[in-house]
């Protein structure tokens, strides 16, 4: 797989691993756009850490809307766009929210989840390197 032809790549791992750092690489040296994640702009972030039983919806649902808001934008990825270099996998997303939401809580945020992913792209081949995954959609240039 020649990486330079991936349209959308995305780094993951775990909290910690250099994900930002790798995919800040990674673009630079395809000269990509990048999507990071924006833990900042999540205004229920700091009260989850304080209190993560009454704040853990709100602040998964705003994650995810923030998510599928950036992704938006590379569901029509062609042919002359610059390469796009996220940090994050909202495939990856339902496993937080399953640790830290109560069932009925998982279960209104499944449903929201279900209804806004298909909206959004998702990288179909994925190699390992270390502990972090390198995604890569195959849609490139060459594809007609």
């Amino acid at each position: 797989m020649d990486i330079a032809q991936c349209r959308y790549i995305v780094v993951e791992g775990p909290i910690g691993a250099g994900k930002t750092s790798l995919a800040r690489q990674l673009a630079d040296h395809l000269s990509a756009d990048m999507l990071l994640e924006q833990p900042e702009d999540n205004p229920f972030l700091p009260r989850f850490y304080d209190d993560m039983q009454r704040f853990a919806l709100p602040t998964q649902l705003t994650f995810l809307f923030q998510r599928v808001d950036q992704l938006r934008g590379l569901t029509q990825v062609d042919m002359f766009r610059e390469p796009t270099v996220s940090d994050f996998l909202l495939d990856k997303d339902p496993l937080f929210a399953r640790l830290n939401l109560s069932d009925d809580e998982y279960a209104l945020y499944d449903k929201v989840y279900r209804h806004l992913k298909p909206q959004t792209p998702t990288p179909t081949s994925s190699s390992i390197c270390k502990l972090r995954s390198i995604h890569c959609s195959r849609e490139c240039a060459c594809a007609a």
